[in-house]
């Protein structure tokens, strides 16, 4: 079943059907990504391409999408002009912000969103993800984050043609 997020009230829910579930979204809110770094979480239907997980904090989540785990060397290249970019990369690296292997729990499960994977365009945005949620859902840069038992419950439901819904309404 594919995961809707939507604007309810003044926060934002997924729903995988299950019940609308609180989610935090990009700091510019839900629209049509125009470039990296805009905060903006991308507007349309979106496939789920695997889940990585931290190993060393939590158990492998129950899913049916491709599954791995993180390893400290881990990061999604977000330079444009990188012929990687929007892609999985092992550290060193030049030039990367985006590691996986992070202090804090966000990434601890995450679902890679196929947002500007195929093809890839340069600046257009990359690393969106299915995150962990930050408290009080405070906003991410561009993806969907959603509490640790929430983002379980829906990997646990998805299914490798399921995919992310943004809708403004």
């Amino acid at each position: 079943m594919d995961i809707i997020v939507r604007r309810e009230g003044a926060g934002y829910s997924a729903d995988w059907g299950a019940g609308a579930r609180a989610c935090a979204v990009g700091r510019g809110g839900i629209g049509d990504k125009a470039r990296e770094g805009d905060g903006i979480t991308p507007l349309g239907v979106w496939p789920l391409r695997r889940v990585l997980y931290r190993a060393d904090r939590v158990s492998a989540p129950r899913t049916s999408l491709p599954l791995a785990p993180i390893v400290p060397e881990d990061a999604w290249c977000d330079v444009p002009g990188d012929p990687n970019y929007n892609r999985l990369v092992r550290l060193p690296y030049a030039s990367i912000d985006e590691r996986l292997w992070r202090e804090d729990e966000l990434y601890d499960v995450l679902a890679v969103v196929g947002f500007n994977d195929d093809p890839v365009v340069a600046a257009k945005g990359s690393a969106i993800f299915l995150h962990l949620a930050r408290v009080d859902y405070l906003p991410t840069a561009g993806c969907v984050a959603l509490k640790l038992a929430d983002l379980l419950d829906a990997l646990a439901q998805f299914k490798p043609t399921d995919r992310l819904v943004v809708t403004e309404g």
